[in-house]
């Protein structure tokens, strides 16, 4: 698998650098046009090398030159290729149109598009659009990417699938639901999060030999979240030296939530863990696993002695929005101490700000997800989810600390970058699997991480964790407490 830059950036800037290239490098512009339709006929051969038919799909951008590139190289190497051309080829021009004239001067194949063409093509190459995506897909381009997507064919996309929107992962009405993305000069951020998973398959990147320098002009829009190994603990240690997480939840009928976050934070490495929670609970919690020290707390009174041992203080799993909860809620913001807030614990948050009592942590990290951000900034979840990298900036400029959006793709933002993890699969689509995530930031805060370095590898950590449970069983029934084990797999990798 191919090691992928840790860089992101907004495709606007891609642009740039692609004209930086041209403008102030001398780069020839159709080079790098045939240097991508090179990457894109490697990955073609290599995927697919007992094809034999090939349908390139083109449009009449640059995306579409690329298109042709690949078309004219796959004919050379004995494939059978037939360009099926979305719009009139006479709206091409510039690099595209000498890519074009190339193809036929190959002796390529073009045929229009129509939306009764039998493909009957082992392989699909989509060129139509590719990140130069302004506006909802409609007419004859999404009908189109409806005869890629009902085909059976292996399907590769252009730089982006077509319909994919490059800045925020979401699709434009309809998208090409790829096989293999191939993508150019820099890495796309939405290529990372939102629907993209669902349509870039396996993502491989091209630099086309653009220079570090050229890429150095642009600002990073974003980062990628990679593994950190933590350091090898001493022979010469003590529980004391791993910290004391404690957890905070588990309103009537919601024990459970608060279990959870429990074990994960022992399993992640913290050296204590104790829970507060309801006193009807507290005394059967522990069953199966002692290591959990485990209180009963009906005031806030009760609470401050736990507050005063604790190194971080994680709140809001299966904590409920009762009375008790809101007053559990105020006392521990009082503290000075590292928090992380989950679950109710944010819908409880969403309320103080609505009626001013707001305080502004920067040593808290807040872990909603998209229904709960929404809750957060007083929109729709709908627009939460129209560009992601958006709503975790307002969150983050809004709540300070920390801000996690959970989802596919779940970002990380603080006061200096805006991390993506993608670990993490379908199956984590049921109950618990948040107050996991709470425990393992909460265990590794007590450990000493920072809250962006605990936020970051916590939920690169919980998103393996899972990935590597679905590996044994699968994805459907994945269990919130299957992770635990492979939780300890990966804080020691």
């Amino acid at each position: 698998m191919q090691e992928l830059p840790i860089t992101l950036y907004r495709n606007e800037q891609v642009r740039e650098l692609e004209q930086h290239a041209i403008q102030q490098h001398g780069i020839v512009g159709f080079a790098l046009m045939s240097s991508a339709g090179y990457a894109v006929f490697q990955e073609v051969v290599r995927y697919c090398p007992h094809a034999q038919s090939v349908a390139v799909f083109c449009g009449s951008g640059n995306n579409a030159g690329d298109g042709y590139v690949v078309a004219t190289l796959l004919l050379r190497a004995g494939f059978r290729v037939c360009v099926v051309s979305v719009s009139k080829t006479e709206q091409l021009k510039g690099d595209a149109l000498t890519a074009y004239q190339q193809h036929v001067a190959a002796h390529g194949i073009v045929v229009p598009f129509q939306a009764d063409l039998d493909l009957n093509a082992d392989v699909i190459v989509d060129a139509l659009l590719g990140s130069g995506l302004n506006n909802p897909v409609t007419d004859r381009y999404a009908e189109a990417i409806k005869s890629i997507n009902d085909s059976h064919a292996f399907v590769l996309a252009v730089d982006m699938p077509s319909g994919l929107d490059a800045n925020t992962g979401n699709i434009r009405n309809v998208a090409v639901k790829a096989n293999v993305t191939v993508t150019f000069i820099a890495l796309k951020q939405g290529l990372f999060t939102g629907q993209a998973a669902d349509y870039c398959g396996i993502l491989h990147y091209a630099s086309l030999a653009i220079p570090e320098t050229i890429l150095a002009t642009q600002a990073i829009s974003a980062v990628r979240v990679i593994h950190k190994p933590l350091p090898r603990r001493l022979r010469c240690t003590h529980k004391g030296d791993y910290g004391h997480a404690l957890i905070i939840g588990g309103d009537h009928g919601y024990s459970g939530a608060a279990r959870l976050a429990g074990v994960a934070a022992l399993r992640i490495g913290a050296g204590l863990v104790s829970i507060a929670t309801r006193s009807s609970h507290a005394s059967v919690m522990n069953s199966n696993q002692p290591e959990l020290m485990c209180h009963g707390v009906d005031t806030t009174e009760q609470l401050i002695p736990l507050l005063a041992k604790a190194s971080v203080i994680a709140i809001g799993t299966g904590l409920g929005q009762s009375e008790w909860a809101s007053a559990l809620l105020t006392a521990v913001i009082l503290t000075q101490k590292p928090l992380i807030i989950d679950a109710d614990g944010l819908n409880l948050l969403a309320d103080m700000v609505g009626n001013k009592i707001f305080p502004h942590l920067p040593h808290w990290i807040l872990t909603p997800h998209p229904a709960e951000a929404a809750r957060l900034l007083n929109c729709t979840t709908a627009e939460i989810q129209q560009d992601r990298f958006a709503a975790v900036s307002a969150l983050q400029a809004k709540y300070q600390g920390i801000a996690l959006l959970k989802g596919s793709g779940t970002l990380i933002a603080s006061s200096e970058e805006i991390a993506v993890s993608n670990t993490g699969n379908a199956g984590m689509a049921s109950g618990g699997m948040g107050d996991v995530l709470t425990g393992v930031l909460a265990g590794l805060v007590a450990q000493g991480l920072s809250l962006k370095e605990a936020a970051q590898q916590g939920v690169y950590l919980h998103g393996k964790a899972a990935d590597l449970a679905a590996e044994t069983g699968g994805e459907r029934g994945l269990l919130a407490s299957d992770l635990i084990p492979y939780l300890r797999l990966g804080i020691n990798e």
